[in-house]
């Protein structure tokens, strides 16, 4: 049995196929070493042999529990990680601050319209930065972790109030014993040495949003007079992919109709020195512009996967290719992931707008839909019990019949409200893909995800029938 194509995993969606090899519970897939099964609770993979197939694919669309007691009987369905429970409160963990509502870019398709986010353009005062750093170590103990963000608009209009909240931060956190990461998504424009020496001193995560090459760039992102702004952010980033040490920088790629030559972009990133670079579809613009539909979903998941075969190529060759997606994908199967979210927004992860409202996250900035209450006043914590009772997989339509329903969560809460769901065959598709590929690469490189073979695995987990390898 073969692995799927790029047309064939895409043929199989948009034909109503998948029925055929899944359920709720399980998701039946094949490659080159034989037939595999996905449990979706608790995000497992199984070797399986061809009668095991064919009996669980036979009882995939049998009614009654006839197909649960099959697999209770082989041990691979004995444990529910996820019960309709909704999350509990969580402490907050990682805050966003939106420093600068404005922006000097004009994106045709910027959820932020600007920056502005539908009000006036402003900065953050410090003391709304420091108010929010204070908030962020309220709950936290010794030895915790927290990550604090910039956004915007475009941060480093704010570039005085970035760093002094920073340093605030950093002198916090040492006296508080807690761990600190910082994080900043820019444009790229107005990055200046000064600033990647900065970034360099306190190990920043940099993220720069370029949305292709030279042209594709310049079509969706372009100043407030209209210029391109590609050769202009690409002599500013020169200095910090040099000196990138403490500090990561990376490319975030939002990927429209107009940049859909994928494996041509991330190969020229990787090659100007980018940690890593990843994609995101376009899927909710505030005036419809340049968001993707079905067809160029279709061509995206194409790309993708093309792109993933070009890392699968480099980690069997001992070579590094850091494909975001892809590197992120192999960690969570590897690890299991099983969520009943798409992220930690509206729980551990709150935005702050420049005047210290609390948000879901960055992108409900002044959206009544996703607020949570002040710096000042702390989060609503009804407010937040509801999100998090409203959010749960389980109670999403079509999600929670859905295979890929705990590695995806649900998709993201700002897309949803506004859009709906037009991705999910691309997510099942890219996922389907990933699936495979993590097969074949713990395979032919279990050094990779920190094993010596794939037999280390097994060891791990007993499962009734000896002839049913885990993964």
């Amino acid at each position: 049995m073969k692995d799927l194509s790029v047309l064939e995993i895409n043929d199989q969606f948009h034909k109503g196929k998948e029925s055929e090899s899944c359920n709720h519970d399980v998701f039946l897939f094949n490659t080159d070493s034989g037939p595999q099964v996905f449990v979706v609770d608790g995000s497992r993979i199984y070797g399986i042999p061809d009668d095991v197939y064919e009996e669980i694919a036979s009882l995939i669309n049998a009614k009654g529990s006839t197909l649960n007691s099959f697999l209770e009987k082989l041990g691979v369905l004995n444990h529910h990680y996820i019960t309709d429970k909704p999350a509990g409160l969580f402490p907050v963990k990682a805050v966003s601050l939106a420093i600068a509502q404005k922006c000097n870019l004009s994106c045709a398709y910027c959820y932020a319209q600007e920056g502005r986010f539908g009000g006036d353009s402003k900065n953050m005062e410090l003391e709304v930065a420091i108010d929010s750093v204070k908030r962020l170590f309220k709950e936290c103990s010794s030895g915790d972790r927290v990550n604090l963000a910039f956004m915007g608009g475009e941060p480093l209009v704010n570039r005085s109030v970035l760093y002094a909240a920073t340093e605030f931060a950093h002198k916090a956190a040492k006296e508080e014993g807690v761990k600190i990461g910082y994080s900043i998504t820019t444009n790229g424009t107005l990055i200046n040495p000064e600033d990647g020496g900065f970034f360099e001193k306190y190990g920043f995560a940099v993220s720069i949003s370029l949305d292709g090459i030279g042209k594709d760039h310049d079509r969706t992102r372009q100043s407030n007079n209209g210029q391109g702004s590609y050769k202009e952010i690409v002599s500013r980033i020169k200095p910090l992919l040099q000196m990138q040490r403490n500090m990561q920088v990376s490319a975030r790629v939002t990927v429209t109709p107009l940049n859909l030559n994928l494996r041509e972009t991330l190969n020229e990133f990787i090659g100007l020195g980018f940690h890593s670079v990843g994609f995101s579809p376009m899927l909710n613009s505030p005036n419809g512009k340049y968001q993707m539909e079905s067809r160029e979903l279709d061509i995206m998941l194409g790309q993708m996967i093309e792109c993933g075969q070009g890392f699968e190529e480099h980690v069997i060759a001992g070579k590094r290719y850091p494909f975001f997606n892809m590197v992120s994908a192999m960690q969570e199967i590897h690890k299991g992931t099983h969520r009943p979210y798409p992220c930690g927004a509206g729980a551990g992860y709150l935005g702050v707008s420049a005047d210290g409202d609390l948000y879901a996250c960055h992108r409900f900035v002044n959206d009544e839909d996703g607020a949570m209450g002040s710096i000042m006043d702390g989060v609503n914590k009804e407010k937040q019990a509801a999100w998090l009772s409203r959010w749960h997989v389980h109670f999403q339509e079509p999600c929670k019949e859905c295979w890929a329903r705990y590695l995806c969560g649900g998709g993201c809460y700002y897309e949803v409200i506004n859009r709906g769901r037009p991705a999910c065959d691309y997510i099942r598709g890219w996922l389907h893909y990933c699936l495979q590929a993590y097969v074949r690469l713990l395979e032919k490189r279990p050094d990779y995800f920190g094993v010596q073979t794939t037999a280390d695995i097994s060891k791990k987990t007993k499962v009734k029938n000896d002839s049913i390898p885990i993964y």
